[in-house]
C-alpha cells in the first residue's frame, strides 16, 4: 500500500477563535500591506508566535516543523499528521495542509506545493536553523528569499483594542495566582507545592473566563532563599524558612498570550540590609513607571533608572533590562526584542504598546541582604501616559508574609 505524502484532515467543526474575525482580517491586511511595500510575494512563517498571531493555531513541535503560508490571496497552515484535525478546527486559514511521517521530507514537499517557486519569499531568519534553511532553499530553487522577522515584529508591537482587553484579563488572572501563592506559603512548605497552588488557581480562572480556549502553558516560578538569584530559576523542592526572601512569578498563558506578575516577598522578619535593598528597588520600580508615556525612547528609560541604582552604589548588581513588550510570547517562544527597556534599544513608545517595568538587582550569597529583588507591573501606553493593569500590591508594606498573611495583602484597587 502506498501511503500519501500530504493529506487533509477537516475533522469536526471549526471552533471559536481567540479574537474576532475582524481582528484576524485586520492583522492579515496589515501584513499584506507590508508585503506589498517591500515587494514580498509570499511569507512563510515558521515560528510559534507568528503562526499563532496570524492563524490562532499554537502548534506543539515535538521535533516536527510547522508553517503558515501567506500570499495576497491565501493563508495556508502546514501541520503534522500527529495533530489530527486540530490545526484545521482551530486555525484561521483557508486550508490546513497536513504532512505525514510516512516519507522523509514531507514538510518540505508541503512547502513546495503551497509556496510558488518564483518571486520573493519572506522568512523569519531568526527562527530557522541553517539545516532547515538549506532544505527550504532546495525546495524552492527559483525563489529570492528575504528576512521579514523585524518588520513583522514591529507590526505586533502596537496592540489592538481587543488585544489590550485580552492582556488585561491575563493580568487579572495573574493577580488571582498571586493571591493563591501567598496563601500557600508557610514554614517548611516546598517551593513546588506553592507553585502548584498558584498554577492551579490561574488555570481554573482562565477556564472560567474563557471556557472555549485551550488550556496550556500557564505556569509559576516560586523561588526562595538563594534560588531567588535568577529571574528564570526553576522551581525546586527547597523548603521555605523563616526570614527567607521569596520571588513570586505568576505567568498566565491564554491562547499564546503571556502576562506576568512578579513580586519580592519575605517570610517572617526582614533584616535591615534586605529592607534597604527592597526599598531602593521599589523606588526604581516607581520611577520607571513614571517614565512610561508616548514619545519616550526605551534607552532613555534605562539610562534614567541606572542613575538611581548608581546613587545607591547598586548598579553593578542589576541583572537585565528594565522591562519588555507583551503579546504572543512565552518562556520557550516569541520575543519583541525591539521593545525592551535597555540601553541599546531606541524604539519610541507609542499608544497601544504594552510593556512591563521590572527592575531587578541580585546580591550574591555572603553579602548583607543577599538575594534577588524584583517587582513587575504591566503598563498599557495611552495617548497621554499609561494605564497600569497589574492589581497586586508590592513592597514591604504589603508583602511580608506572616501567620495572618491574607490580612496584609490588600489590593491597590
Amino acid at each position: 500500500m502506498t501511503m500519501p505524502n500530504l493529506i487533509s484532515i477537516d475533522n469536526g467543526e471549526r471552533v471559536r477563535h481567540s479574537f474576532s474575525d475582524a481582528e484576524y482580517a485586520n492583522r492579515i491586511a496589515k501584513l499584506r500591506a507590508m508585503m506589498a511595500r517591500n515587494n514580498v510575494d509570499t511569507v512563510l512563517f515558521t515560528s510559534y508566535h507568528n503562526i499563532n498571531y496570524y492563524s490562532d493555531f499554537l502548534y506543539c513541535s515535538f521535533g516536527r516543523f510547522y508553517g503558515l503560508v501567506v500570499t495576497q490571496d491565501k493563508s495556508i497552515i502546514i501541520a503534522a499528521n500527529i495533530d489530527g484535525g486540530q490545526p484545521w478546527r482551530k486555525g484561521v486559514c483557508d486550508r490546513a495542509v497536513i504532512y505525514t511521517d510516512w516519507q522523509q521530507g514531507n514538510y518540505f514537499r508541503a512547502i513546495a506545493q503551497e509556496v510558488p517557486n518564483k518571486g520573493r519569499v519572506g522568512l523569519e531568519y531568526d527562527h530557522l536553523p541553517l539545516e532547515r534553511m538549506d532544505k527550504i532553499r532546495a525546495a524552492l530553487p527559483g525563489v529570492e528569499f528575504t528576512n521579514v522577522a523585524a518588520d513583522v515584529m514591529k507590526l505586533r508591537m502596537v496592540k489592538s483594542a481587543e488585544e489590550i482587553e485580552f492582556i488585561k484579563n491575563g493580568a487579572q488572572v495573574c493577580d488571582v495566582g498571586g493571591a493563591a501563592l501567598v496563601a500557600a506559603v508557610h514554614a517548611g512548605v516546598p517551593e513546588h507545592e506553592v507553585a502548584l497552588a498558584s498554577t492551579q488557581a490561574m488555570v481554573r480562572e482562565i477556564a472560567k473566563r474563557y471556557p472555549h480556549t485551550e488550556l496550556m502553558d500557564t505556569w509559576t516560578w516560586f523561588q526562595s532563599g538563594i534560588n531567588t538569584d535568577g529571574a528564570h530559576n526553576p522551581v525546586t523542592t527547597r523548603k521555605v524558612q523563616h526570614g527567607d526572601i521569596l520571588s513570586l512569578n505568576c505567568f498566565s498563558m491564554i491562547s499564546g498570550y503571556y502576562t506576568a506578575l512578579e513580586r519580592t516577598l519575605f517570610f517572617g522578619d526582614v533584616d535591615a540590609a534586605s529592607l534597604r535593598l527592597w526599598e531602593v528597588n521599589v523606588r526604581v520600580h516607581e520611577e520607571g513607571q513614571k517614565l512610561v508615556k508616548p514619545g519616550v525612547r526605551c534607552c532613555d528609560v534605562a539610562h534614567a533608572l541606572n542613575e538611581i541604582y548608581e546613587e545607591y552604589d547598586l548598579l553593578q548588581y542589576r541583572t537585565f533590562g528594565y522591562g519588555h513588550s507583551f503579546g504572543v510570547l512565552s518562556h520557550y517562544y516569541g520575543r519583541e526584542a525591539g521593545l525592551e527597556f535597555r540601553e541599546d534599544i531606541d524604539t519610541v513608545l507609542e499608544p497601544g504598546m504594552v510593556v512591563s517595568i521590572e527592575p531587578m538587582i541580585m546580591l550574591p550569597e555572603g553579602m548583607p541582604g543577599a538575594g534577588g529583588y524584583r517587582e513587575h507591573d504591566i503598563l498599557v501606553v495611552t495617548a497621554d501616559g499609561h494605564q497600569n493593569i497589574t492589581g497586586f500590591p508590592y513592597g514591604p508594606k504589603h508583602n511580608v508574609i506572616r501567620a495572618q498573611a491574607q490580612s496584609l495583602l490588600t489590593s491597590r484597587a
